[in-house]
């Protein structure tokens, strides 16, 4: 069940031996960086040691030196953090799919909560008044969405399907996955057996995977045209495991179900407001579907629309916030950057009878300015979900002198970096304030950190110290 608790890294027991360096050669570790690694200290150096843990000391392997840091791996932990704990997957350590399988999923939320806090610090020197209940739900089976990467190795025994080993363009050897749903991870090895029977085998680069709440949609990219053998075997395959095939004969726009019956099966709802909505199994969606559905609820709350409210929702993509927010509001205007997606997004709109309630446009968002901004006139409270390269552009033309600023602004973030910066403009030459901030667990076991954070526009009360100061 998806919860959402109020968790920060001061209510986990920290057994923190002092800085620097031991006479075993040992270290201690302080904290740990955006990708998981913990932070040490030692001859003037910082160090980042993959597979240590705040409050740890360890044995470390350095595997590169630069002038100011250096970068290690855990050889041997002589005092462990109580966070620790057994990984559950096999592959963990080989497998580049996860990274934190080795820290209590409630110690791994409440770590993504402090790194979260220490980069709005570090980079736009800012606290915010509250910090929300992070969200988090179910850490195994979560993932809906995944890229597996298919070779044949013959010293491998034959034809391998899944994730990157850890820093390495070679394929792991996975038998097992615990973070993909479990209908894909109990297909890893049959669809090994698959492909290997396959003519066109040498030229099957990944298999996409895309699950809805009623289909499991498996993508085939080939390089090379497929055979009537090939198909004979997807089909085989499809109706032996219960999956859905679509082929990729070349980019994403060549994406076609192998059986038309297929076309429109794919699909996720969200249940509090009523909508289902369709996708591409190429489209982006959340991978985590639990989490997505309390991430929707908690935007709309935060943002609290109004019935006569107008709102716009910037990298609006299928309309995952804007269907939800038109039902609660006057009209939300959708901008996104692709117009397959604007279109898809217009079209559940018209299927669920909002069509009155929202537009929809197609423009490149990291090139706009506050002249574009003032042309769509008045927003009453405006959401914002970037891709990782944040909204930049965005932030610099609500900050402008002049600009029309909504009552308030809820900024998804899945960049703790952009999110800082962003929020270090409207905040420092915008006059907003950030009321609150707190990560969402969308990716349990990675290092990956999603967040959600409030502003509205305010005398700002200057922070005269981070959280770790």
């Amino acid at each position: 069940m998806t919860q959402e608790a109020d968790l920060t890294l001061r209510d986990q027991p920290q057994q923190a031996p002092p800085a620097g360096e031991f006479a075993d050669g040992s270290v201690a570790i302080e904290s740990v960086d955006l990708e998981g690694r913990g932070i040490a200290r030692r001859d003037g150096k910082v160090v980042f040691v993959e597979g240590a843990l705040p409050g740890e000391r360890v044995k470390l392997k350095v595997i590169k030196r630069k002038p100011s840091y250096e970068l290690a791996e855990t050889q041997e932990v002589i005092l462990a953090s109580p966070q620790r704990v057994a990984p559950r997957c096999a592959h963990f350590g080989v497998c580049g799919g996860c990274a934190m399988q080795h820290v209590d999923p409630a110690a791994q939320v409440a770590i993504k909560q402090r790194v979260l806090e220490d980069t709005l610090w570090h980079i736009g020197k800012l606290v915010p008044q509250r910090v929300l209940p992070p969200i988090y739900g179910p850490s195994w089976g979560y993932r809906y969405r995944a890229r597996l990467s298919v070779r044949v190795v013959v010293k491998k025994g034959g034809v391998l399907v899944g994730f990157r080993e850890r820093k390495s363009s070679y394929v792991a050897d996975m038998r097992e996955c615990h973070v993909l749903h479990p209908h894909v991870a109990a297909l890893l090895v049959p669809l090994r057996e698959m492909v290997a029977a396959m003519p066109a085998r040498d030229r099957i680069p990944q298999i996409e995977v895309a699950v809805g709440d009623d289909h499991v949609v498996l993508v085939l990219r080939h390089l090379i045209p497929l055979t009537e053998e090939d198909l004979s075997v997807l089909r085989q395959f499809a109706a032996r495991h219960d999956i859905h095939w679509w082929l990729q004969p070349k980019g994403p726009d060549s994406v076609h179900p192998l059986e038309a019956v297929d076309a429109d099966g794919l699909a996720y709802r969200l249940p509090e407001f009523g909508l289902r909505m369709p996708f591409k199994p190429t489209d982006f969606t959340q991978v985590n579907h639990a989490i997505n559905r309390v991430l929707v609820s908690r935007a709309i709350t935060l943002l609290d629309p109004r019935p006569g409210d107008r709102i716009a929702d910037l990298f609006c993509g299928l309309g995952n916030f804007t269907l939800a927010l038109a039902t609660r509001c006057r009209e939300v205007v959708g901008v996104e950057g692709s117009q397959a997606l604007t279109d898809r997004a217009l079209e559940a709109a018209r299927r669920h009878g909002l069509a009155a309630h929202t537009a929809f446009s197609t423009l490149n968002l990291f090139e706009i300015d506050e002249g574009w901004l003032r042309s769509l006139g008045h927003f009453d409270r405006m959401l914002i979900d970037p891709p990782r390269e944040g909204a930049l552009a965005v932030a610099k033309a609500l900050s402008a002198p002049g600009a029309d600023r909504p009552k308030r602004i809820v900024y998804v973030s899945c960049n703790p970096s952009t999110l800082a910066r962003d929020a270090a403009i409207l905040v420092h030459e915008g006059g907003f304030v950030l009321r609150s901030a707190g990560v969402v667990n969308m990716f349990p076991h990675t290092a990956h950190v999603e967040s959600i954070a409030v502003f509205e526009p305010g005398a700002p009360v200057p922070a005269k110290q981070g959280p770790g100061d």
